[in-house]
């Protein structure tokens, strides 16, 4: 009963904040086309409820300089001035409310992953896709990339098998506060985690 009780929540508070938020959303898209002098997006395919892909939004933080053999430059070279004050406030997130709108993704849940990420899970991790993927989750409240993807994992299954009202309503105020105070951004050595092998 919760799980439809949310479905429909998702879809009004999204929508909601959208609304709300609307003239910043613009501002912020201005800001990046100049900085990236053309799409203020970034999209990508990742993986939603029940293993279905689809393409997840997200404002801009990273320009595509490349290196003499063609390949991305790391992350930090990559990242914008605006890009970095983006990031660091998780204004990042802000298109993302259009997958919850569109039905793809909830306010709470396990971050949707890369594809190629599928063929590591074992039995017990797959089941981070038994529930609808979200913006902010139980991983993201207690370390966001600061922990281990083991750590990672082990709270999405807890998040999976404890579901309810008030635990939504606990990270999702917990994920206000860390944004207010901008902390448990990144890992400890990298802007981004370390690709997830199987084993880390």
């Amino acid at each position: 009963m919760y799980k439809s009780f949310k479905k429909l929540a998702d879809f009004i508070v999204a929508l909601g904040i959208l609304i709300l938020i609307f003239p910043i959303a613009v501002f912020i898209s201005f800001l990046l086309v100049i900085d990236h002098k053309g799409n203020p997006f970034f999209i990508q395919i990742r993986v939603g409820y029940k293993e279905k892909m689809f393409k997840i939004i997200k404002f801009k933080t990273m320009n595509e300089k490349k290196n003499i053999d063609n390949k991305l430059l790391e992350d930090q070279s990559r990242l914008t001035r605006v890009g970095k004050f983006i990031r660091k406030t998780s204004l990042d997130e802000i298109p993302q409310l259009l997958n919850v709108i569109m039905g793809q993704m909830s306010i709470i849940g396990p971050r949707p992953l890369l594809p190629e990420y599928l063929s590591l899970y074992n039995k017990k991790q797959r089941k981070r896709h038994d529930v609808m993927p979200g913006i902010t989750g139980l991983a993201q409240i207690s370390g966001r990339n600061k922990i281990t993807w083991q750590e990672k994992f082990e709270l999405d299954i807890e998040y999976i098998n404890n579901q309810n009202f008030l635990l939504d309503f606990k990270i999702l105020i917990k994920t206000i506060g860390k944004v207010a105070l901008a902390k448990e951004i990144n890992s400890k050595n990298n802007l981004s985690m370390e690709p997830f092998n199987g084993k880390n």
